[in-house]
């Protein structure tokens, strides 16, 4: 079993910057490619931002020049730093990862997400 904790999100104004954090857990020897998407209410759930275990990152266009995608993999944490942030970008954020075990093989697994809000 895995587990994946985003924390981070809130309420915030316009312009302002947070960082969402997701922290996995459980029966795994290592985690893979991870990545944060976002769902706004009425919407399809979209990515924002993908990483490899090795560093290599993507991003949506939308938050190009304004998030960044890291993680620690000595703590199986991936995390996400929003700057500028705008109304559009309150939505539900998940977390989505792959990990890795002995008995399994390769897992992949979501946050129940974390909700962020910007007002204008």
């Amino acid at each position: 079993q895995v587990q994946l904790v985003e924390s981070g999100g809130g309420l915030v104004q316009a312009g302002a910057s947070l960082r969402l954090s997701c922290a996995a857990s459980g029966n795994f020897f290592s985690v893979g490619d991870a990545g944060w998407y976002r769902q706004a209410p009425g919407k399809a759930r979209e990515l924002v931002a993908t990483i490899t275990r090795g560093g290599s990152t993507n991003y949506a266009d939308f938050v190009k020049g304004r998030f960044t995608i890291s993680r620690d993999n000595a703590k199986n944490t991936v995390y996400l730093h929003m700057n500028s942030l705008t109304p559009e970008d309150t939505a539900v954020y998940y977390c989505n990862a792959d990990t890795r075990s002995l008995s399994r093989g390769l897992l992949n697994s979501w946050g129940q997400g974390t909700q962020v809000t910007v007002s204008s």
